[in-house]
Protein backbone atom coordinates (compact mmCIF):
# COMPACT_ATOMS: atom_id res chain seq x y z
CA UNK A 1 0.00 0.00 0.00
CA UNK A 2 1.48 3.31 -0.98
CA UNK A 3 0.84 6.42 1.15
CA UNK A 4 -1.78 8.55 0.15
CA UNK A 5 -1.22 12.38 0.12
CA UNK A 6 -4.89 13.24 0.22
CA UNK A 7 -5.75 11.65 3.37
CA UNK A 8 -7.16 14.15 6.06
CA UNK A 9 -4.07 14.01 7.92
CA UNK A 10 -1.69 14.86 5.06
CA UNK A 11 -4.21 17.99 4.29
CA UNK A 12 -3.95 19.11 7.98
CA UNK A 13 -0.67 18.99 7.86
CA UNK A 14 -0.19 21.11 4.78
CA UNK A 15 -2.36 23.26 6.51
CA UNK A 16 -5.43 23.05 3.94
CA UNK A 17 -7.69 21.87 6.75
CA UNK A 18 -8.21 23.81 10.26
CA UNK A 19 -6.68 22.28 13.52
CA UNK A 20 -6.90 22.87 17.41
CA UNK A 21 -3.06 22.64 18.11
CA UNK A 22 -2.07 21.21 21.20
CA UNK A 23 1.56 20.85 20.30
CA UNK A 24 3.69 21.01 17.03
CA UNK A 25 7.52 20.45 16.54
CA UNK A 26 9.70 19.44 13.26
CA UNK A 27 8.32 15.86 13.64
CA UNK A 28 5.45 15.92 15.13
CA UNK A 29 1.91 17.49 14.99
CA UNK A 30 -0.89 17.33 18.38
CA UNK A 31 -4.23 18.83 18.08
CA UNK A 32 -8.28 17.85 19.23
CA UNK A 33 -10.27 15.84 17.78
CA UNK A 34 -13.19 17.36 15.99
CA UNK A 35 -15.26 14.21 17.25
CA UNK A 36 -13.88 13.73 20.62
CA UNK A 37 -14.64 10.17 22.23
CA UNK A 38 -13.63 11.11 25.73
CA UNK A 39 -13.15 14.72 27.68
CA UNK A 40 -10.02 14.90 26.49
CA UNK A 41 -9.02 13.26 23.27
CA UNK A 42 -6.01 14.58 21.03
CA UNK A 43 -4.75 12.61 18.36
CA UNK A 44 -0.72 12.64 17.64
CA UNK A 45 0.76 12.34 14.25
CA UNK A 46 4.47 12.07 13.12
CA UNK A 47 5.02 14.17 9.78
CA UNK A 48 6.74 11.70 7.84
CA UNK A 49 4.34 9.73 5.35
CA UNK A 50 3.91 6.90 7.23
CA UNK A 51 0.29 4.72 6.61
CA UNK A 52 -0.02 2.57 10.21
CA UNK A 53 1.92 1.77 12.72
CA UNK A 54 4.08 -1.13 11.16
CA UNK A 55 4.72 1.54 8.76
CA UNK A 56 6.00 3.86 11.40
CA UNK A 57 8.05 1.09 13.55
CA UNK A 58 9.66 -0.66 10.14
CA UNK A 59 10.06 2.54 8.49
CA UNK A 60 11.45 5.33 10.69
CA UNK A 61 14.81 5.56 12.21
CA UNK A 62 14.91 3.79 16.02
CA UNK A 63 15.28 7.64 17.29
CA UNK A 64 12.19 9.09 15.28
CA UNK A 65 10.00 6.28 17.02
CA UNK A 66 11.64 7.17 20.35
CA UNK A 67 10.94 10.75 20.30
CA UNK A 68 7.76 10.05 19.03
CA UNK A 69 6.56 7.89 22.02
CA UNK A 70 8.68 10.00 24.44
CA UNK A 71 6.51 13.39 23.21
CA UNK A 72 3.00 11.47 23.54
CA UNK A 73 3.92 10.64 27.25
CA UNK A 74 5.01 14.36 27.84
CA UNK A 75 1.93 15.96 25.73
CA UNK A 76 -0.02 13.73 28.70
CA UNK A 77 2.04 15.35 31.48
CA UNK A 78 1.90 18.96 30.25
CA UNK A 79 -1.93 19.28 29.35
CA UNK A 80 -2.54 17.40 33.37
CA UNK A 81 -4.04 13.81 32.22
CA UNK A 82 -0.87 12.30 33.77
CA UNK A 83 -1.85 11.82 37.33
CA UNK A 84 -5.42 10.84 36.68
CA UNK A 85 -4.68 8.66 33.86
CA UNK A 86 -5.12 8.10 30.23
CA UNK A 87 -5.86 5.74 27.23
CA UNK A 88 -3.33 5.66 24.17
CA UNK A 89 -4.37 4.19 21.17
CA UNK A 90 -3.23 3.42 17.76
CA UNK A 91 -5.54 0.83 15.08
CA UNK A 92 -3.64 -0.70 12.68
CA UNK A 93 -5.20 -1.87 9.39
CA UNK A 94 -8.65 -3.33 8.31
CA UNK A 95 -9.60 -5.48 11.82
CA UNK A 96 -8.15 -2.60 13.87
CA UNK A 97 -10.58 -0.68 12.72
CA UNK A 98 -7.86 1.96 11.18
CA UNK A 99 -10.02 4.94 9.81
CA UNK A 100 -7.16 6.94 8.20
CA UNK A 101 -4.01 5.97 6.53
CA UNK A 102 -1.65 8.06 8.62
CA UNK A 103 -0.30 6.78 11.41
CA UNK A 104 -1.57 8.19 14.92
CA UNK A 105 -1.95 8.21 18.32
CA UNK A 106 -5.26 8.64 20.31
CA UNK A 107 -4.81 10.13 23.98
CA UNK A 108 -7.73 10.00 25.70
CA UNK A 109 -8.88 10.89 29.22
CA UNK A 110 -10.96 12.87 31.23
CA UNK A 111 -13.43 10.18 32.49
CA UNK A 112 -12.95 6.40 33.43
CA UNK A 113 -12.78 4.55 30.48
CA UNK A 114 -14.11 1.37 30.75
CA UNK A 115 -13.62 -1.50 29.17
CA UNK A 116 -10.34 -1.55 26.53
CA UNK A 117 -13.25 -4.01 24.50
CA UNK A 118 -16.36 -4.13 23.58
CA UNK A 119 -17.87 -7.87 24.32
Amino acid sequence: MTYDNENIFAKILRSELPKSKVFEDAEILAFHDISPQAPTHILVIPKGEYISFDDFTTNASDEVVGRFFSRVGKIAQDIGIAENGYRIIANTGNDGCQEVPHFHIHICAGKKLGRMLAD
